[in-house]
């Protein structure tokens, strides 16, 4: 197993040492380096969220404890710092440790090899949690219970996706692949018809011109999915 990684420091010198001891480690691919908090921001939203990131606490604009809030609890973090005042707070937030500067590799192997362990699925592990009637997901730190009665749609946006609801404007959105979200829902319910779309059978109200319409939200019907789709919400062939 191999954990994708970011380094994050406003000092070029400790930037420069972070990315060495990422390169020898053997199960960390490094994927970015940032000197600042803004562009790790940027990089989150236009990418995928790696599996660890190494970052400076004193950072101008964003420190990293303020940048650690805003970071999926995916990842994992370990701050890097000249100060020990703030170890006790970075337990406080989403983070595995702390490195007090100057650290050597042996000290950044160690919460390297916690990042592992931890990333490594038991087999008892179920990220989702299924029931008859509703399942819950992970969203803004917290487990929501979500109906199957209330289902719309669900979309996929890289490694979220955004569940939209009849009961409330505003998507919920977790982090889940939704290939593994359309094997955890009930498939006599539920109907992927696209490869960023599944749909609630029960919901669809409007066809048109090979679109299911939600209200100002069209979704296309994939090709190799009309003909089921079809037959699922008009079984008699209406």
């Amino acid at each position: 197993m191999q954990l994708t990684c970011i380094i994050v420091d406003d000092e070029p010198m400790a930037l420069q040492l972070l990315e060495s001891y990422v390169i020898k480690t053997p199960f960390l691919r490094l994927v970015g380096k940032f000197s600042n908090a803004i562009d790790v921001l940027t990089f989150l939203y236009e990418g995928s969220a790696p599996d660890l990131i190494y970052m400076d606490i004193q950072m101008p604009e964003l420190t990293g404890l303020q940048l650690s809030k805003k970071i999926p609890t995916s990842t994992k973090i370990v701050f890097t710092t000249a100060f020990d005042q703030y170890a006790i707070e970075g337990y406080k937030v989403n983070s595995i440790g702390y490195l007090l500067k100057p650290f050597d590799y042996a000290e950044f192997l160690e919460t390297a090899q916690k990042a592992l362990l931890l990333s490594t699925p038991s087999v008892t592990e179920k990220p989702l949690e299924v029931a008859q009637d509703y399942m819950f997901v992970k969203a803004d730190y917290k487990q929501i219970k979500v109906m199957y009665d209330d289902i719309l749609y669900i979309e996929s946006l890289k490694d979220y996706v955004k569940i939209y609801l009849n009961s409330q404007p505003q998507p919920i959105v977790t982090l889940m692949s939704l290939k593994k979200l359309e094997e955890e829902l009930p498939e006599e319910r539920f109907m992927r018809v696209h490869r960023s779309f599944i749909v609630a059978l029960d919901k669809v109200e409007v066809v048109e011109r090979n679109q299911i319409v939600f209200g100002k939200q069209r979704i296309t019907i994939a090709e190799n999915c009309r003909e089921a789709f079809l037959n699922k919400i008009m079984p008699n062939g209406q």
